[in-house]
């Protein structure tokens, strides 16, 4: 029986062991997939049970994407320009970590059909999954990316990967497209982003990272507003199925019945 699991902090609102079990049971694999949360202390002690065999995959959400860079062996080119691990893998004896973030928001994107060609997109927040964000966004051609963070030398610490990002100070709030969540404000049903939206006016399109709960308060607000808005659920999936192909050579099946599982 081989064992995978999600780990972060906090986990608890993670979809990921019912998604890939399900997977699992469909490809009659002998394998079990579990959530566990840690604290930083406890990564390097995992990575051993990697390295011993005893887990076969790891999946790593917030707060832990660029932290455990450190504990890795080698990087794919997509962690490595992005400085941010989600899936892990034991491959010849080296422990190699991949971002499959960037193909599942690249993907979610598609799926909803709307075209980021020339589009102004701000991101809110610079951790986590923001730098996989960034990268999708440029391989999209979107004409600029603007990114704001409560703390702004956490924001400016990105334009060492990319450049061209422009900063805002948080609470400004500049023209735009597309505005993303990248932050975990809204993983409790009570946070706010305290972002006045009131004059940003229609038609502009509110992404959140977050998936569960279904509708953040900030989607929320994008419609109440009049404004186009999708959760992070498609995005999950998508980042999901190709860590399931990394680990068991398997491209699982993205269809209805996935999607009404998470539901």
């Amino acid at each position: 029986m081989n064992n995978y699991l999600v780990i972060g902090n906090p986990i608890d609102h993670s979809l990921s062991p019912k998604l890939h079990n399900y997977w699992i049971k469909k490809n009659n694999l002998k394998a079990v997939y579990d959530k566990k949360e840690l604290n930083s202390d406890d990564l390097k002690g995992l990575i051993e049970k990697v390295k011993e065999k005893n887990i076969s995959g790891i999946n790593v959400t917030v707060p832990f994407k660029k932290e455990i860079i450190p504990h890795l062996d080698r990087l794919t080119l997509d962690a490595e320009v992005t400085q941010s691990v989600n899936t892990i893998i034991l491959t010849d004896g080296k422990i190699v970590g991949h971002n499959t973030d960037i193909d599942g928001f690249e993907n979610a994107i598609k799926d909803t059909k709307y075209n980021l060609l020339g589009k102004k997109v701000l991101v809110l927040g610079s951790g986590g999954v923001a730098p996989s964000i960034i990268f999708a966004l440029y391989k999209m051609k979107v004409s600029s990316v603007i990114l704001a963070n409560r703390t702004k030398s956490k924001a400016e610490n990105l334009q060492n990967l990319y450049n061209k990002i422009k900063i805002v100070d948080w609470g400004e709030l500049p023209e735009f497209d597309m505005i993303v969540n990248a932050t975990s404000v809204g993983l409790k049903k009570d946070e706010n982003l305290d972002l006045d939206f009131s004059k940003i006016g229609k038609n502009k399109f509110f992404y959140d990272v977050i998936y569960n709960p279904r509708e953040t308060n900030f989607l929320k607000k994008g419609k109440d507003l009049g404004n186009k808005i999708e959760n992070g659920k498609k995005m999950f999936i998508f980042q999901a199925a190709k860590a399931f192909k990394i680990w068991h050579g398997i491209q699982p099946n993205v269809d209805d019945e996935v999607i009404k599982l998470l539901d």
